[in-house]
Parts: C-alpha cells; structure tokens; sequence
C-alpha cells in the first residue's frame, strides 16, 4: 500500500490551505542495510590517565597509546613573614615536561611593598601558555591597628593561600595547584609592614600525536614560607606543582 504523510506548516505554490500529503511509493519486501566487512578487532577508543604529583624521572608512554594530552604546572612561591628581621619567601621549583617548563613563582618578599612575579612557560611544542599570577604586595601598617597580609598569586588551577591577620597564620598554596602561599599580617603593637603574598607557577598544555617511547619530567616543588620577625607571623608555604596527562588509545 502507500504510506502517507502529513506535513504542517509547509508551503507550496498557489492555495496555502489544507493538509500538503506526501505520498512515497511502496518497498517491495524488506529492506536491508549493508555494512561493509571489517577485518580484525573492533573496539571503542578509550583513554587512561596518569597524575604525577612530585618528583622526577621518566615518563613511559603506555603500549598502544596514540596521542597524549599533557598538563602542567610549576609550583608557588612561598609568602613572605612580618616583624623586624622577618625574611621573605623563596622560589618555587619548576614543572617540566619533555621540551616544555613551567616556571615556579617567585618568593613574597619582607618588608617590601612589591608584588612578586608568577611563572613563565619556556620551551617549544606547547599549545597554551598562562603565565602565574603575582602575590599581593605588602603594606605598612600604623601601631594599635592589625593589618592582612596580602594572598599569594593565583594559578591556572586557583589554589592561593591567605594572608594572615594579626595572629593569624598565612594560608598555604594548595597541594598540587601551584598556587602561592599568602604573606603575613602583623598584629598592633607596634608599626609594620605585613607579608607580601608568592607568585604563581606557569600553566602549559601540549598535545603530542605520535608520543615518543619516554620523556623527562619534573614537578616544581613549592616555595618556603618566610619566617616572622620580631612580634610577627610566618608566611605560607607555596602550592606545588602538578602534571596530568591524558592517554588516548
């Protein structure tokens, strides 16, 4: 027989009322798709993935693997102390991957109204770059009144610690997010100047078809906190670094 179909809203030449049919003709017996022959195993694509967290050494490249998309971060500078004879921050170590570094934050310094640099991702064969944020400055603070440290500069993956307040310790950069660690507040008893904030580590990605057998890595370690001075806090300790890379099959 015939299959008849209504169409709504369609319109042709002419009268524009009424129902339009569309008559198709009639498939004799049953129809049948054909799919071509397929020599060998058929599977679906799937992935896997690797997360390495410190340290450094050698990556190997999984038996089958295609493609690899690698993400990394350096880790963050550490947040400077507050207090007569406080001292600063220090660097953090650098992330890298094959031809590719992030660079780690700089340190918060003490005493010092600057803030400090993130990262910078050097190399060649990455896909995207993202330099790490600056800590936050320090600033000077009059005697009786307590006064924040500044936090540490956020990365691609947030993670900045807190500036401390008063006896409030300085938050640390989170595990693994190359965030820097916050700079210390100061309490009132007398004048100061609070903790600058550390910078932190530089974002890279690279997507590699092809991957060679093995490649070199190394995450950035975090930077150290500053030491309080004289009626001060201790800074925060900087984030470290982290890569992840994502296997495809």
């Amino acid at each position: 027989g015939l299959t008849t179909l209504g169409v709504t809203g369609a319109k042709f030449p002419g009268s524009s009322s009424g129902t339009a049919t569309l008559v198709a003709p009639a498939a004799a017996g049953t129809p049948t798709l054909t799919l071509p022959t397929i020599t060998g195993a058929l599977g679906l694509a799937t992935r896997s993935v690797q997360t390495l967290g410190s340290g450094s050494g050698t990556y190997t490249t999984p038996a089958g693997c295609k493609s690899i998309w690698v993400r990394g971060i350096g880790g963050g500078g550490g947040g400077a102390g507050s207090g007569a004879g406080a001292t600063g921050g220090t660097a953090a170590g650098n992330t890298t991957f094959g031809t590719v570094t992030g660079g780690g934050g700089l340190g918060g310094g003490a005493n010092n109204g600057n803030s400090f640099a993130g990262g910078t991702v050097s190399g060649t064969g990455y896909i995207l770059a993202i330099a790490g944020g600056r800590g936050g400055g320090g600033s000077t603070q009059a005697a009786s009144s307590y006064a924040d440290g500044t936090m540490g500069g956020s990365g691609a993956f947030g993670g900045a610690g807190s500036g401390g307040q008063g006896s409030q310790a300085a938050g640390p950069g989170t595990t693994n997010s190359g965030g820097g660690g916050g700079g210390a507040g100061i309490n009132p008893s007398s004048a100061d100047v609070t903790g600058s904030g550390g910078g932190s580590g530089a974002y890279f990605e690279m997507l590699i078809s092809s991957p060679a057998a093995t490649y070199s890595y190394a995450v950035g370690s975090p930077g150290s906190a500053g030491a309080a001075g004289t009626a001060g806090q201790a800074g925060g300790q900087g984030g470290s670094g982290v890569i992840l890379i994502m296997e495809y099959y």
